[in-house]
């Protein structure tokens, strides 16, 4: 078989402070159940700026302008450190400033549900003009803008979603329905958002990897959001949107669901889709999620550290047909937990790591680069949650000991050799395996590594309907430059053995 390859990555990070304070789960609840705690009074005293969010560490790596290498050398806690020199335009992608985000927001809305005041209309449609990537088309559909007393009305009187940028009021989401709840102005605001920010991540792609628009074929969009109306609550389809207006106006698309393992879901399936040839240039793509701004903010406030969940994330990733130079989707070396697989961390491990080693005789010292559950320990260990892929690392090591393929003594460096630290936000879907792509591609493409492996995690239990735990795996392989290794059957073969049958037959019927 002549497998799939990665193309391409963009990562995009939209600092939104206000959003954290009146969209972030955490904060709306706490509104709610206690409107005059503590908390709400001192979050604001917590929020960073837009600079101190372009030069944190994490951040820079999440858009490729340093590597997690480097990132490694850097002394955690790394919320009080700064990368000299960071710009908010990386190697692989961009951060965004939130009131430019908001006019990326009314460009995607696609109802007139997005109004905005005149003055900040003018003003970000003046900012959006000079980036980079938003074209003049996209530049036409802000609206010249309204009042701030017809927005309050709108808000006050008619259900709409309020948004804010620096604490005051500049617009806001107008409800889709009277009575529909899918439709209600809260939810049209985040689906605005995975919208949005899925729009900036593919743009990214195409344009840091001089990918045409038109190439791209098919679409899968992987984030936790779902869109649709009182009769298909999550019918979709967020994934030709983005499309739409990004222009790739070949590409066909729809939306893959699996909470924090999506993407890794999503990778298998465009890569099932391409090795079938049924599309050329598959992209998965995920916006971010506007409810998990400040999702552990009570802890960071807590413990005198600024809100570090600022920040909506993006990505998007191009899978393609084979080219004999880009690291090859060993589609079979996949793992996978499945229905009886169990939730012990060694079963898990061992769906996920070790069986699809074997399929293939590899080792686990075999892997180069294993990328895990990418999550930020900045953000995680304050909050009780430890560091995350340190932690999958070290249950990798210890399986590996069990194996005979490692010693002991290996599980505190085991890390350091094959492992990368977390950089990702907490953004669920985010962190999961993906956010490595983009290095994973140069460090192979360099000769720096050989394979590496994907893992994407996640808990079912969210949406209620089952306890079971999930997760896939896929090896991601050095380009051979063959790129007809494996085939089967050549064409000349396959016309030679059609030629013979043909002779047999004749022979058959003659002999009758």
């Amino acid at each position: 078989m002549s497998f799939p390859v990665l193309k391409g990555a963009g990562y995009i990070l939209v600092h939104t402070p206000d959003m954290v304070i009146h969209n972030g789960t955490t904060q709306t609840s706490e509104r709610v159940i206690n409107p005059n705690s503590e908390y709400l009074k001192e979050l604001p005293k917590h929020l960073r700026s837009f600079e101190d969010v372009v030069s944190y560490p994490p951040n820079q790596t999440y858009i490729g302008s340093i590597t997690p290498q480097e990132l490694a050398k850097y002394e955690a806690p790394w919320h009080d450190k700064k990368v000299e020199g960071a710009d908010r335009f990386g190697k692989l992608g961009e951060i965004m400033p939130q009131d430019e985000f908001i006019g990326l927001m009314q460009i995607c809305d696609a109802f007139d549900l997005v109004r905005l005041e005149k003055n900040f209309a003018a003003d970000v449609k003046g900012k959006l003009e000079k980036h980079p990537l938003i074209r003049e088309e996209l530049i036409g559909k802000i609206k010249e803008g309204e009042s701030v007393e017809d927005i309050k009305k709108l808000v006050d009187e008619h259900h709409a979603e309020a948004i804010y940028n620096n604490n005051e009021l500049i617009g806001c989401v107008k409800r889709a329905h009277e009575i529909d709840i899918n439709l209600n102005a809260h939810t049209i605001f985040e689906n605005l958002v995975v919208k949005a920010s899925g729009v900036l991540a593919l743009m990214n792609l195409l344009n840091k990897n001089g990918i045409d628009p038109n190439s791209i074929e098919y679409v899968i969009e992987c984030s936790e959001e779902a869109c649709g109306d009182m009769n298909q609550r999550g019918g979709g389809n967020f994934a030709k949107s983005i499309a739409e207006m990004v222009g790739c106006s070949n590409a066909t698309g729809s939306d893959t669901r699996g909470f924090c393992a999506a993407p890794t879901h999503s990778l298998i399936e465009a890569s099932a889709l391409v090795q079938a040839g049924i599309y050329e240039n598959v992209v998965l793509v995920a916006g971010g999620a506007s409810a998990k701004l400040g999702m552990n903010g009570k802890d960071h406030v807590k413990k005198g550290l600024p809100i570090l969940e600022d920040a909506v994330a993006g990505f998007a990733v191009l899978v393609s047909k084979n080219d004999g130079v880009n690291p090859v989707l060993r589609t079979d070396l996949v793992g996978r937990h499945t229905v009886g697989t169990g939730s012990s961390p060694q079963a898990v491990i061992t769906s996920l790591i070790t069986t699809p080693l074997d399929k293939g005789n590899l080792k686990i010292t075999d892997i180069d680069r294993y990328s895990v559950e990418m999550q930020n320990p900045d953000i995680t260990k304050p909050a009780g949650a430890g560091d995350v892929p340190a932690a999958n690392y070290k249950m990798i090591a210890a399986l590996g000991v069990k194996r005979g393929e490692l010693e002991r003594t290996d599980v505190a460096t085991f890390g350091d050799k094959h492992g990368l630290p977390g950089w990702a936000p907490t953004q669920g879907h985010i962190p999961s395996g993906v956010p490595y792509v983009g290095f994973c591609i140069e460090a192979m493409l360099n000769g720096e590594i050989n394979r590496a492996m994907i893992v994407g995690k996640g808990s079912l239990f969210l949406g209620r309907m089952t306890n079971l735990f999930d997760g896939v795996s896929i090896v991601v392989e050095k380009n051979s430059g063959k790129v007809d290794e494996g085939k089967g059957v050549s064409e000349e073969e396959v016309k030679r053995l059609v030629a013979e049958a043909m002779r047999e037959f004749a022979s058959h019927l003659l002999g009758n």
